[in-house]
């Protein structure tokens, strides 16, 4: 190239890569998605540092794992299997402890974020994070993890407790009960699937007390929400409606994921009904948001 021709040529602006449109994009969205990623990070931070000094927390995690410890092998133990073909789910019963944990993981996800309304620090926390998405973000994700580590070991507990307990009330081999074990399929599939309904409670108390902002409001709306369905079903003499309800009903189709026999007079297959709960979780974060994001702004 001629000397002439390189001094024609315009020279890059400094710091602009050349000037090309598309490499300046490149940089420009990358540069966007690493503050997004920064400012997640230090939402997240902030708000495990007020659940974890949030009185009671760590008391209530403990609570939820031995209270569905306790209250599962109380109801092994209250069971018997006297002869063969004795109608019994093992695995179920010995997760029956899962219906009592809920609760206190509900009370914990509510006073995630209702007891910063108490206490006016709701104001705080919008005015160093305006996003309001990336709040309830960060509270649902630390909720869902604290609850997946604490179920997790609650049901590992139950479990456990069910394969040293029940061959002692008669579920044996021999009445056609094997011992209960995760290596098998549908056993391992009731302990995840109650290790996820419990993350998806807490997500549902979380959603709701978002929206409601009240603690007791909060804790008796999402208990109401539980035990209406079930009620309800009890005294609607219609087969057809007790079906409907069961199906709609967050307990009653979560739960089907712990049945491991006669899976064929469900209403729902167990994965649909966890999927059910899933929608409610998902319902009740999202109106929880946009309560946040109107009520808030």
């Amino acid at each position: 190239m001629s000397q002439t021709a390189r001094a024609a040529r315009p020279e890059p602006e400094p710091g602009t890569d050349g000037g090309h449109p598309a490499r300046l994009a490149g940089a420009g969205a990358g540069a966007t998605r690493a503050a997004g990623g920064s400012r997640f990070a230090e939402t997240l931070h902030a708000e495990w540092t007020k659940l974890r000094t949030l009185p009671g927390t760590g008391w209530l995690l403990l609570a939820a794992a031995a209270l569905t410890i306790a209250v599962s092998a109380a109801a092994d133990a209250g069971a018997t299997c006297g002869s063969v073909g004795c109608q019994a789910d093992p695995a179920k019963l010995s997760l029956t402890g899962v219906q009592v944990g809920q609760a206190i993981v509900a009370i914990i996800a509510v006073l995630a974020i209702s007891n910063e309304y108490s206490t006016g620090m709701i104001r705080v926390t919008l005015t160093a994070t305006p996003r309001r998405s990336c709040v309830l973000a960060a509270k649902a994700a630390l909720v869902g993890g604290l609850t997946l580590v604490t179920g997790a070991l609650a049901v590992l507990g139950s479990v456990l407790a069910g394969r040293l307990i029940l061959p002692g009330r008669g579920f044996t081999a021999a009445h056609g009960f094997p011992p209960l074990s995760v290596g098998y399929g549908p056993d391992l599939r009731a302990a995840v699937g109650s290790v996820l309904y419990l993350v998806l409670m807490a997500l549902l108390a979380l959603g709701v007390a978002t929206a409601v902002r009240d603690s007791a409001v909060a804790i008796g709306l999402v208990l109401g929400l539980l035990y209406v369905f079930p009620i309800v079903s009890s005294v609607v003499g219609n087969q057809h409606w007790q079906r409907h309800l069961e199906q709609i009903g967050p307990m009653n189709a979560g739960l089907y994921v712990q049945a491991t026999v006669d899976l064929k007079i469900l209403p729902l297959t167990p994965w649909q009904g966890l999927g059910v709960l899933a929608a409610w979780a998902f319902g009740a974060l999202l109106l929880g948001a946009v309560v946040l994001r109107v009520r808030d702004a």
